[in-house]
């Protein structure tokens, strides 16, 4: 069983969590509480929770001072986390821009894994490009901005028009195709399965937040498909702390995004969305093993009138940054939607708290303890037992949804 208090690993006197000491929704009333757990010492549940977010930094100057951390967390051993990060630095005519990213996949972990591979890809190809254009010149904030969201576009685009390539008049000559015609094309693992892996990928998706930020700091933009969630924690002139959201959720919650969706039909991935029905019956309904049971899917596709009823165009924020030394400092944090859930109302006192402990803190303790798992341990409880509750507890299914987050230093 995930975390299970019988698992050697976890050593502690055994303790009872009920319903609402477990932070977030995705536990119920009815999961038979109360259940055991084991009571870590701070070392320990410190140790231990490092052990299970996946944790990595990178820094990007010699003093420390710009410098990314990250996570992905997923207390339920059995069940492998669908969300991903990335941080890169993006090297461009002699330069190096950075780019940091947390993105949150469902109903599979194959396009995620694949998005979060290729999109800084991606990005520094269109980048590449509009550099090149401008020559000595700066490429102005606008333009960035736009080729920021036309390369996720287009990443989002080549995920189904890599499939429609494989049969030669595309979408159209499928109705001229058997089913078992269409099955020798896609289903080629016995030849490498070059076919099956690009067809798979229409079958899921994900979420995407991604920040790049220029050469010389004066910069960043934003770009938000989905619910995962960018704040700006700023230190002010009464060593207090500001706390912004930059992204609005883009999911039925938010009545701006329902209103987008009205109006053009308005994520990556999730290609059945996207495409006329003929696509998801002919094409992934014939990917290996098949769909057993097709009804769920052909209850929307009966509906399925005038796609795409989801929109790979971004969000995109530029936001004006202050890099000299004197400047207040500043965190960019991404987090998925796993993180805000398990924040619930207390997200800004949790940053809040955070920040303080953070500024508090010297070089060496910075090095030694990422940011990110500090912001994780403070929206657990900040405490052992309440951490060792959401490590060692003893249930079968996930009591926690995925966690992500990203903390850059700017």
């Amino acid at each position: 069983m995930g975390g299970s208090p019988e698992c050697s690993c976890y050593t502690g006197p055994t303790s009872f969590a009920s319903f609402g000491d477990i932070p977030g929704n995705l536990c119920s009333p009815t999961d038979d509480w109360p259940r055991p757990f084991r009571n870590l010492n701070h070392d320990a549940a410190w140790d231990h929770l490092a052990a299970a977010s996946n944790l990595h930094s990178v820094k990007f100057d010699p003093t420390g001072r710009w410098r990314a951390d990250a996570l992905n967390f997923q207390p339920c051993a059995e069940t492998p986390s669908q969300d991903r990060y990335a941080i890169q630095q993006i090297h461009i005519q002699g330069r190096v821009w950075t780019l940091s990213a947390v993105f949150d996949g469902h109903l599979g972990s194959h396009t995620v894994e694949h998005v979060a591979h290729h999109m800084p890809i991606i990005v520094r190809e269109h980048l590449e490009l509009i550099t090149r254009k401008h020559g000595d010149r700066v490429v102005p904030p606008p333009l960035i901005a736009d080729m920021f969201s036309m390369a996720i576009r287009a990443f989002d685009d080549a995920i189904a028009n890599d499939v429609l390539e494989l049969f030669p008049d595309g979408l159209s000559s499928l109705s001229r195709l058997s089913d078992l015609q269409i099955q020798e094309v896609l289903d080629d693992q016995l030849s490498g399965g070059q076919n099956y892996t690009k067809a798979r990928l229409c079958m899921y998706g994900t979420t995407a937040l991604v920040a790049l930020v220029d050469p010389d700091y004066q910069n960043l933009w934003l770009a938000n498909l989905g619910d995962c969630q960018g704040l700006m924690v700023s230190e002010t002139d009464q060593k207090s702390w500001n706390v912004e959201v930059l992204t609005q959720f883009h999911n039925g919650e938010n009545p701006l995004e329902v209103q987008r969706v009205m109006n053009e039909h308005p994520g990556l991935g999730d290609t059945p969305f996207k495409q006329p029905p003929e696509f998801t019956r002919r094409i992934l309904y014939n990917l290996y093993p098949g769909q057993h049971d097709t009804s769920p899917w052909e209850e929307f596709l009966m509906r399925n009138h005038t796609p795409p009823y989801i929109s790979s165009t971004p969000e995109v924020t530029h936001y004006p940054l202050d890099p000299s030394p004197r400047a207040p400092r500043k965190y960019l944090i991404l987090c998925s939607d796993g993180f805000t859930d398990i924040c619930g109302t207390n997200q800004r006192a949790i940053v809040d708290q955070w920040a303080r402990a953070a500024a508090r803190s010297n070089s060496r303790e910075l090095d030694e303890k990422s940011l990110a798992l500090r912001l994780l341990w403070q929206a657990l409880g900040n405490d052992p037992k309440s951490v060792s509750r959401v490590l060692t507890l003893n249930m079968d299914s996930p009591w926690l949804d995925d966690v992500s987050i990203v903390v850059q230093c700017l």
